[in-house]
């Protein structure tokens, strides 16, 4: 950080403020102590009846490979509405979300999901403009090598798994960097 988001200074530190345990930046010139917090993001597994509604990216990272629809929530909203609107953004999709299934956290990347399950009220879905295709596929369908990210392909296993059992209990999971 170059400058203090709160008075426009160019005195600012990385040090550890006082009754904190760790290193913040820190304005001298204003005393503002600036917090960088992990950033949520919210998602919905997508499903309708057998089927699985699947994104293919139009952006980076990865893109040209499959997802569920999600992205970063934003301020003002709930966890759900964030879910709901990254469906629509990303496969104007209809969903009515039944609870949340995922949460996962990613520390190395200083990332946390909540995944939601939700059933399509409708077909009338389509790329939005984060996506190439929008695709309802059975579970012998999914192109597994083709999944964007861990959390999603966690996630998907989790789904289908359940589905056999009928449960769909919270997951809760950390997925680490491999080394």
């Amino acid at each position: 950080m170059k400058f203090c988001s709160h008075c426009g200074s160019d005195a600012v530190n990385f040090a550890i403020p006082k009754g904190d345990d760790r290193p913040r930046h820190i304005c001298t010139g204003c005393g503002a102590i600036h917090y960088i917090n992990p950033r949520v993001i919210v998602g919905v597994v997508p499903y309708l009846g057998e089927r699985v509604l699947l994104c293919k990216r139009a952006i980076e990272p990865r893109r040209g490979l499959w997802t569920l629809p999600a992205g970063f929530m934003e301020n003002g909203e709930t966890s759900e509405e964030g879910a709901l609107r990254e469906s629509w953004e990303e496969a104007r999709a209809n969903i009515r979300v039944d609870a949340l299934y995922t949460l996962y956290d990613i520390p190395h990347i200083n990332q946390i999901y909540l995944m939601y399950r939700g059933e399509l009220t409708d077909t009338n879905f389509g790329p939005g403009p984060e996506s190439l295709a929008v695709e309802l596929l059975h579970p012998h369908e999914i192109p597994w090598d083709e999944i964007a990210f861990p959390i999603m392909r966690e996630t998907l296993q989790h789904y289908f798994r359940d589905r056999e059992t009928g449960e769909f209990p919270l997951h809760q999971g950390i997925i680490q960097r491999k080394l």
